[in-house]
């Protein structure tokens, strides 16, 4: 079962908060630490497909409202399989984001 970072993020800070119901923005500060940020808009419906998917997983469950259109989730907490895989992902050591060099073809002339 594949996550991406930001939802691997989400996990982690839901493991790591005491409180029983997070508010989904705060997941927006994800991007605060990236070098190159999508926009305002794109952010938003970026977090909230995310979470979308981790509620369909089963990982959490989303509390908000519902317009005829669509849900807008305001607040989510982690479900008792979210939370053994938070654990989990907890004790893995994270990536750092770095940089490989590209590999120059030396050619010897003789």
């Amino acid at each position: 079962m594949g996550l991406s970072r930001l939802q691997k993020y989400i996990l982690r800070e839901l493991a790591q908060t005491r409180q029983k119901q997070v508010p989904s923005q705060q997941f927006r500060k994800y991007y605060t630490k990236q070098s190159a940020k999508p926009k305002q808009n794109d952010i938003v419906s970026i977090v909230s497909t995310s979470i979308e998917r981790l509620i369909e997983r089963g990982l959490v469950v989303g509390y908000g409202r519902r317009t005829k259109e669509k849900w807008f989730i305001e607040t989510i907490s982690l479900t008792p399989n979210g939370r053994h895989i938070a654990r989990a992902l907890l004790g893995q050591q994270q990536r750092l984001p770095l940089f490989r060099r590209k590999k120059h073809s030396s050619s010897s002339h003789a």
